[in-house]
């Protein structure tokens, strides 16, 4: 198939896939507030269950429809497995960025990787870095400033070590993302990568709850914590919806989109995320957006839209070239 047909094909499919991944993973949100009000989870050990329940079930799809795919050649397994520490690490740095800087400051650090995407996918993968992506970068930067409300001075009371946890988390998010695309580069196929970082995740994260002392913030104190639900069964129910529905379908849908199209541009498109959960939070939670708020939001769908019109015109012109 020739390149520009190539294009042709996967643009609308890349961005729909990284749309609908960025709508799903929205949804994370409102459960995981409910967990943590409801039933006052610590953080990793609600990110292990979480990260496991969302391998086995995996596990039982790919059994049952393509047990093909839960086989990788043994040279990509030390991939995978430093793939899954990052995935683990990243969960527990975001986690370590809210309990340090709260909700707010800790959403705008962790978007700092769509820069950080843009320039490691430029240097790394030789990815396109033009004047389009980065004013695109730019307006989804500000406007995910504008939805957190970072602007209230008073939410930027946080210490160095919580500024420096909550930018490291973003760069992780970042690597995290390249390394996605490298496994599509690689030819492992998006759900088999999934299953195998988020099976690998949960033995780090079972291990960073075991850790003596409280070592990390959220973590079990003791063995018997991370039975945190106990004989809740609605607990465990919503927790593993959780896994199952928004965490699997998300990451495997955003691991597809990153077959599709530049790492960049699909880490662009996934600052639409805080957009979507504010709108489910009106929905659901009769929370109000202000005009601030609002202004945000069109400032991140307006990037991301002006991006695809750009790259959907470098594309007709590239079809049209003799």
């Amino acid at each position: 198939m020739p390149a520009s047909t190539s294009q042709k094909s996967t643009l609308p499919r890349g961005y729909a896939t990284a749309l609908a991944s960025a709508a799903i993973l929205a949804t994370t949100a409102i459960f995981i507030r409910y967990l943590t009000q409801t039933y006052h989870i610590p953080a990793l050990v609600l990110a292990f269950w979480r990260d496991g329940f969302a391998a086995f079930t995996l596990l039982a799809v790919l059994g049952l429809v393509r047990p093909a795919l839960l086989r990788v050649k043994r040279h990509h397994l030390l991939y995978l497995t430093v793939y899954g520490l990052l995935l683990a690490i990243v969960n527990s740095m975001w986690t370590l960025s809210v309990s340090l800087n709260g909700a707010a400051i800790a959403t705008v650090l962790v978007y700092c990787s769509t820069g950080f995407t843009a320039l490691l996918g430029w240097w790394l993968l030789k990815e396109q870095l033009d004047w389009a992506k980065i004013l695109a970068v730019v307006l989804c930067l500000g406007g995910c400033v504008l939805v957190s409300g970072a602007l209230d001075t008073a939410a930027w009371s946080a210490n160095v070590v919580g500024i420096i946890t909550g930018v490291s988390s973003g760069l992780g998010f970042a690597v995290y993302t390249l390394m996605g695309r490298s496994a599509s580069q690689r030819g492992l196929n998006p759900w088999t990568t999934v299953f195998y970082t988020f099976g690998l995740a949960t033995v780090f994260l079972l291990f960073f709850n075991l850790l003596p002392g409280g070592l990390l913030p959220g973590a079990a104190a003791r063995p018997a914590e991370l039975l945190w639900l106990g004989n809740a069964l609605a607990g465990w129910g919503i927790l593993l919806a959780l896994a199952a529905g928004p965490t699997l379908v998300g990451y495997g849908l955003y691991n597809v989109s990153l077959s599709l199209l530049p790492s960049s541009v699909v880490n662009l498109i996934a600052t639409v995320e805080p957009v979507f959960t504010a709108a489910i939070a009106y929905v659901l939670l009769s929370e109000r957006l202000n005009g601030i708020q609002l202004g945000g939001s069109l400032m991140i769908l307006a990037g991301v839209a002006f991006l695809r019109i750009h790259e959907g015109r470098l594309a007709r012109q590239v079809r049209h070239r003799p």
